[in-house]
């Protein structure tokens, strides 16, 4: 069964989830784990953009601390165990693609700090498109 928890803009095949909703709720749940284990526990996100359409999903995100504290990116997980060089990244943002699961959304594709727009892939975008538009028009 499918609801829509938000309207749908005219040409648009996707909704943004209500703030507050279980759905909007599990999306950032399924993206949590990530983001704490590369840039350390508590996180909570911005919403900067959240895109659903049947079983896929995208979301930007600014992860921060809760109360609205910064993430300083050189004193994360991630960059103390080498897995990233703090130079080369946007700092925090949090790009994601998910996927619905049964009754689970499954963060398949994301991103801390990316500099390019890698959710524009050809392969992706073939999966991906109803909730990127503008990254697949080609």
């Amino acid at each position: 069964m499918f609801f829509l928890t938000g309207p749908v803009m005219a040409g648009e095949d996707y909704h943004e989830p209500l703030r507050g909703s279980a759905e909007r709720r599990a999306l950032m749940d399924a993206i949590r784990p990530h983001a704490e284990w590369n840039l350390g526990q508590p996180v909570e996100f911005v919403v900067h953009d959240l895109r659903v359409a049947l079983d896929h999903a995208y979301a930007s995100l600014r992860p921060q601390r809760p109360g609205g504290g910064q993430i300083d990116i050189r004193e994360t997980p991630m960059v103390r165990r080498g897995a990233e060089d703090p130079d080369f990244l946007d700092n925090v943002a949090m790009h994601v693609l998910y996927q619905l699961s049964g009754d689970t959304w499954v963060a398949v594709h994301w991103s801390i700090g990316a500099t390019d727009v890698w959710w524009s892939d050809p392969e992706l975008c073939a999966t991906y498109s109803a909730v990127t538009p503008e990254a697949c028009d080609f």
